[in-house]
């Protein structure tokens, strides 16, 4: 009979979380994920397998994670959604700007250091980064419906910009950019979404 796990799977997939997103997958060895989680490395290995596959179960978390937090923001009736799709980029530019360890993002991170070598990353970063496009086109869209922003534009375009400058400024702010030059982005990207 196989001993039951006597450790918090969350907190072992938090705290590996935190080492691969602080130092990057190659920097980050199992001696470190074991001392960090207070497991051996056979328990380690048992429960998630190897290193790769600890990263990928904790890059998936991750995925999901900002994927839902992107639809609770931008999810609501179509009164309201320019609103909603104006705090959610200006929160972004804010989150950027007072991430003082510069960590950036574990998608934009993973996907630049493993896409030339993990098709996994690849595809969940692809598939991540379609369903972050689809929500913000989905908010452009009823706020299209609403009258306030102009129907003659394509949602799915003006969703591709709003997403395209949200990357933008979580990497201008992993490189360091203030606090005002990435709220001035963001602002300047609402004001040029075609308004009626």
């Amino acid at each position: 009979m196989a001993r039951p796990r006597s450790f918090d799977e969350d907190e072992v997939l938090r705290a590996a979380g935190d080492l691969f997103w602080s130092t990057g997958y190659a920097a980050t060895r199992v001696d470190d994920i074991a001392a960090a989680t207070g497991l051996g490395k056979g328990s380690l290995y048992g429960a998630f397998g190897d290193k790769h596959h600890l990263f990928l179960r904790v890059f998936d978390d991750y995925c999901v994670a900002i994927t839902e937090a992107v639809r609770r923001a931008l999810d609501g009736p179509d009164a309201g959604a320019y609103e909603r799709l104006r705090a959610h980029v200006l929160a972004v530019a804010d989150a950027t700007a007072a991430d003082a360890r510069l960590r950036g993002c574990l998608l934009a991170k993973g996907t630049a250091e493993l896409s030339s070598q993990d098709p996994a990353v690849v595809a969940r970063s692809r598939k991540t980064l379609d369903d972050l496009g689809d929500l913000i086109a989905s908010c452009v869209a009823a706020a299209q419906r609403a009258g306030d922003i102009s129907p003659e534009q394509d949602p799915a375009r003006l969703g591709g910009l709003v997403l395209a400058v949200l990357r933008g400024i979580e990497a201008l702010g992993k490189g360091g950019g203030s606090p005002a030059s990435l709220r001035a982005i963001a602002e300047t990207a609402l004001a040029v979404l075609p308004r009626p």
